[in-house]
């Protein structure tokens, strides 16, 4: 399975986009909230619309960076800090 790590391990950027994601925004990207297709496969299968990424913001990036979390429908967070290449699930 995947690893996991404790809300209070992530870097705050990723704690502060959980909590908006709590409150429902808003989001600083208009990219903040599609669709995540699972190309990669690492998350569990579930239908193509079961999960959503946000951006987690990186200091002194230029762009959205690499670090994003991800929503199952069910409430699972999980993330990642390698643009998808790896996945931590968050326990609360």
């Amino acid at each position: 399975g995947l690893k996991t790590i404790a809300l209070n391990q992530l870097p705050p950027e990723a704690r502060k986009t959980i909590s908006l994601i709590d409150k429902g925004g808003p989001f600083p990207y208009n990219q903040d909230g599609i669709v995540f297709q699972n190309r990669e496969r690492l998350l569990p299968l579930k239908p193509s619309s079961y999960y959503h990424e946000y951006t987690v913001e990186t200091p002194g990036s230029a762009d959205r960076g690499a670090r994003r979390v991800v929503t199952g429908e069910n409430g699972e967070l999980y993330y990642t800090d390698d643009h998808y290449e790896s996945f931590k699930r968050v326990i609360r």
